[in-house]
C-alpha cells in the first residue's frame, strides 16, 4: 500500500490524552491551560443527542482557533452507523485537527471506509485517523485493523466498553483485561508499528489508584493513557515520561556501547550487565521521547 499520509507526528509525546466534552464551552476554554500532551474534543459519549450539532460547531471552531499551543488535538466523532457520524466526519475533516478519533472500529474494511471518507471530505494530509478498539469483534480483528492503512496511526483502548461487552468486572489490577484485551491489542499495534493508548481510569478522586494503573500500563508498553479529569494529567506525564535518572542512564549506556564497539570489543557490559543492540535501541527511544517532550 502506498503511503500518502505524513506520519512524522507519530513521535509526538502522548503520555496524557485528556477527553474534553465538546458541548462545554468553559471546559474547552480551560483546556488551553492544561499541560496534557493531547486533547480529545469529544462529540460522542460526553454530548447529549440534543447538543450534538452545537457541540460539533464549537469543537471545530476550537480546533481552527490555533489557541491550544503544543497540545495535539483530536476530535472524537460519533460512531459509524449513527445519525451524526457522516456530518461529524465531514466537519472534522474540514476543521483539520491533528486527528479524528472514531469509536468502535470493528474491521479493516471500516478503516478503509473512514480513510476514504476523510479524503473525500478534504481532510489535510496531516490529519491522522485514530481508532478505538472496544468490542469483542474488534479485539478478534485487532491485527488487521491496526495494519489496514498508514493513515491510521493511533489505537485507543476503550476499556469501559470492553468490560461491559464481555460482561466482566472492573477490579483492581485489571487482570481480566490485561490477560486478554490489553495484551492482545498491544501486540497487534506494535506489529503494525503504531501508537497505543491505555483506557481511562474511572475514579477521579483516587489518584493513588490511577497512578498504580498508569504504571501498569507503562510496564506493559503503552505510550500513554487516556484521561477523564485534569487532575490525572500530571501523574500520567510523570509515569509515561522518562525520569531524569532514566535519561542519564540511557545516555551513559549508549556512550559505553559506542566506545566499546569502537575499541573492537565483542561483548559490552554496562553496570555489570551485558548490553546488546536491542538495549541501545530502547535507550535511544527514551532519549527521543525526552527530546520530543522538551521541544513541545
Amino acid at each position: 500500500m502506498t503511503d500518502t499520509h505524513d506520519t512524522s507526528t507519530s513521535l509526538r509525546p502522548r503520555r496524557s490524552v485528556l477527553y474534553m466534552p465538546g458541548a462545554n464551552e468553559r471546559a474547552l476554554e480551560k483546556a488551553k491551560g492544561i499541560d496534557a500532551d493531547a486533547l480529545i474534543l469529544d462529540l460522542e459519549d460526553a454530548v447529549s443527542p440534543e447538543a450534538k450539532e452545537e457541540a460539533r460547531d464549537r469543537v471545530c471552531a476550537a480546533v481552527s482557533s490555533g489557541e491550544y499551543g503544543h497540545r495535539e488535538l483530536a476530535i472524537r466523532v460519533n460512531g459509524i452507523g449513527t445519525q451524526w457520524h457522516d456530518a461529524d466526519l465531514a466537519a472534522a475533516a474540514q476543521a483539520g485537527p491533528d486527528a479524528v478519533l472514531v469509536p468502535k472500529v470493528n474491521s479493516a474494511a471500516e478503516v478503509l471506509q473512514l480513510v476514504a471518507a476523510l479524503e473525500q471530505a478534504g481532510a489535510p494530509a496531516t490529519t491522522q485517523l485514530w481508532a478505538m478498539i472496544e468490542t469483542p469483534v474488534a479485539l478478534l480483528h485487532a491485527e488487521e485493523i491496526c495494519a489496514a492503512h498508514d493513515r491510521l496511526t493511533v489505537i485507543v483502548m476503550g476499556t469501559n466498553d470492553v468490560v461491559n461487552e464481555t460482561y466482566g468486572l472492573h477490579v483492581p489490577g485489571r487482570n481480566p483485561l490485561v490477560l486478554t484485551a490489553l495484551s492482545w491489542s498491544l501486540l497487534a499495534t506494535r506489529a503494525a508499528g503504531k501508537v497505543i493508548l491505555d483506557g481511562v481510569y474511572n475514579d477521579v478522586k483516587n489518584l493513588e489508584g490511577f497512578e498504580s494503573e498508569a504504571r501498569q500500563g507503562r510496564e506493559m508498553g503503552f505510550d500513554g493513557k487516556t484521561l477523564i479529569h485534569p487532575s490525572q494529567v500530571e501523574p500520567a506525564n510523570a509515569v509515561f515520561g522518562p525520569s531524569a535518572e532514566e535519561i542519564e542512564h540511557a545516555k551513559a549506556m549508549i556512550s559505553t556501547f559506542e566506545e566499546a564497539k569502537a575499541a573492537g570489543q565483542g561483548v559490552v557490559t554496562f553496570n555489570g550487565r551485558m548490553v546488546e543492540e536491542l538495549h541501545v535501541r530502547d535507550a535511544s527511544r527514551i532519549l527521543a521521547l525526552a527530546d520530543a517532550i522538551e521541544s513541545r
